[in-house]
């Protein structure tokens, strides 16, 4: 799986095939196709991967410091350099556009996010409980729009990096500062 990451986000979609995935991984296509039934397929397990991934770097980030500034510090440090990585950014975009007439990959994707954004609610409540407050609207709604902010930010920042990223750790101290205690 680590050699099709790599392949993936240095490549995109279009550049990488399973034949390369399983020359790079030292294995036949053969074997690569016992495993995966085609290289969206193959794809899709890239990104939930990844996807998870990124859901322990924000775990770490938010669960590391002793005050909730150090921890929306280190959060703010995750997303300057994470938010707008350009393989993975670019790889997203590639399969989206590939889904526009896919509805088999619209469906993929669709978990994919769905996905996505259980690991962002899991995170903001345990990141909320672990600080005592409760938010003022739904944890579900909340991490989607932090969500949502942070793919779009991440999209911008693909293109010009300059772009800081702070503006999501600020909505998120907007979040909790309109928060009640628990």
């Amino acid at each position: 799986m680590s050699t099709a990451r790599d392949l993936f986000l240095a490549d995109g979609y279009a550049g990488t095939s399973l034949e390369k995935v399983a020359d790079a991984a030292g294995y036949s296509k053969g074997a690569v196709y016992s495993n995966f039934k085609n290289k969206k397929e193959l794809c899709l397990e890239v990104l939930g991967l990844i996807h998870a991934t990124k859901g322990a770097e924000i775990a770490a980030a938010l669960g590391h410091g002793d005050t909730a500034e150090d921890r929306l510090g280190a959060f703010e440090s995750w997303a300057e350099n994470t938010l707008g990585d350009v393989g993975w950014t670019m790889l997203e975009f590639e399969l989206i556009v590939l889904s526009r007439h896919d509805p088999e990959l619209r469906e993929a994707l669709t978990a994919t996010l769905g996905a996505a954004r259980d690991i962002a609610v899991n995170l903001l409540t345990s990141f909320t409980e672990s600080l005592g407050v409760t938010l003022p609207m739904p944890a579900e709604d909340a991490a989607s729009s932090i969500l949502g902010l942070g793919v779009g930010l991440g999209i911008q920042r693909a293109i010009d990096p300059t772009i800081s990223a702070r503006v999501v750790t600020d909505s998120l101290r907007v979040l909790l500062a309109t928060s009640s205690p628990m």
